[in-house]
């Protein structure tokens, strides 16, 4: 399959503003069969325990993709000519029973998995994560990079629920989904509800870079650490919105003061270079709480950096 027919809308022709909203302006495509990177959505946040939202994020992360260009400005790759990509629309959902909305993720996911297709989703709330794990680690645990303002490495919220945006990487240690010692979380930060909160994370070895640690050795440092520890294997990233400040990503549902700026963002997602990515997403972009659709275009200049490093990481392995 070649990459004909698989080229984003040209905004010198068609106003950003005309026809159907998909992710970088990209066809939409019934199937993941033949692509590269496959671009889905997750609609769903049966996971959120406060401000509810982030299903819609995919809808609005759609709209403010359009200003998405072909190259980028850096380092001149232009994604859509060296990788097969498509937006394949939204994985299934059910929005009144979280079991069933968590299967229906792993489902579509698992679609795209078994067409050989690296999965980069936009959602949702962090839950989503899980279900996406489960279908990209059948064959073994992954390592993980993972860019938050929360560890999410809970046990329990609200008695015994086990399945909230605060417990998606407890599950998947435990469920053999993660490789705790190939996972590194950074930018945490923010008040939490007892001293011993990450504990259990450092005990299976998972390395938490605080925010403060971040700002005292700078992007360059600290990424060289994440990609050394999750080394060459197979590895997912997870970008979750609220790790950047809220006075430059509002729309979320747990933001917390003191983040990353959108600038640093970006800086982290280009030094990922040479990770063997098996699959990411953009998680917890939630519009009701967004402010002129910053946060959305935040999420969609992500999701563009990551298409970006991982199609060039394709490139490089043929």
């Amino acid at each position: 399959m070649s990459n004909e027919g698989l080229q984003p809308v040209d905004a010198s022709l068609v106003p950003r503003f005309a026809g159907i909203a998909t992710f970088m302006r990209l066809p939409l495509v019934p199937s993941p069969e033949g692509l590269d990177i496959a671009l889905y959505g997750i609609p769903w946040d049966g996971g959120t325990t406060n401000r509810a939202g982030a299903r819609h994020g995919p809808r609005e992360i759609r709209n403010q993709s359009s200003l998405m260009r072909r190259v980028h400005h850096v380092s001149g790759i232009e994604p859509f000519s060296i990788a097969r990509v498509a937006d394949i629309g939204d994985v299934g959902v059910n929005p009144i029973d979280l079991m069933d909305g968590l299967r229906l993720i792993e489902q579509g996911v698992a679609r795209i998995v078994a067409a050989g297709a690296i999965p980069l989703g936009a959602g949702g709330d962090h839950l989503t994560t899980l279900p996406v794990l489960r279908a990209v680690a059948k064959s073994g645990p992954v390592g993980m990079i993972h860019f938050d303002a929360h560890s999410d490495t809970n046990d329990r919220y609200f008695g015994d629920n086990l399945y909230t945006h605060g417990t998606p990487f407890r599950r998947a240690i435990e469920e053999g989904l993660l490789d705790p010692k190939r996972t590194v979380q950074i930018g945490i930060r923010g008040s939490i509800y007892e001293p011993g909160e990450h504990d259990w994370a450092r005990e299976q070895g998972i390395r938490i870079i605080y925010m403060e640690e971040f700002v005292r050795r700078g992007a360059e440092d600290v990424m060289a650490e994440a990609r050394s520890i999750v080394g060459n294997g197979a590895t997912y990233v997870t970008f979750d919105i609220d790790s950047i400040d809220p006075s430059m990503a509002p729309g979320t549902g747990t933001p917390e003061v003191g983040g990353f700026t959108t600038r640093e963002a970006q800086q982290m997602l280009r030094l990922l270079h040479g990770v063997n990515i098996v699959g990411a997403d953009v998680v917890e972009v939630a519009p009701p709480f967004d402010v002129g659709g910053m946060t959305a275009l935040a999420g969609a200049t992500m999701m563009f950096e990551l298409l970006t490093v991982i199609a060039a990481n394709l490139a490089a392995r043929r």
